[in-house]
């Protein structure tokens, strides 16, 4: 596990998953992560609607594709200011 990237689900999710979303084991092409682009930007919780699962899975896809290390620091960044502000952490 990475500090940073896509933040894994459990396999009976996974498998679920990728019925609803094509290409949704393209996510594994990088270590998962313990933060986020996708949970910076909301997309952390529950997955209970196939919107909040095609989001997330968009987001790490841009991870994905856009990777660097100035995007990680502003996502760690992001990080602290999200669990200083938020009520509900997951």
């Amino acid at each position: 596990m990475s500090l940073i990237g896509p933040r894994p689900h459990a396999v009976n999710h996974d498998d679920e998953f990728s019925k609803i979303i094509n290409g949704f084991f393209g996510r594994y092409r990088v270590k998962p992560g313990i933060t986020g682009w996708a949970q910076v930007n909301g997309w952390r919780g529950e997955t209970d609607t196939t919107d909040k699962i095609r989001n997330r899975f968009e987001h790490d896809v841009y991870y994905i594709e856009n990777w660097s290390i100035l995007l990680d620091i502003k996502i760690l960044f992001k990080t602290v200011l999200v669990v200083i502000s938020s009520n509900n952490a997951y």
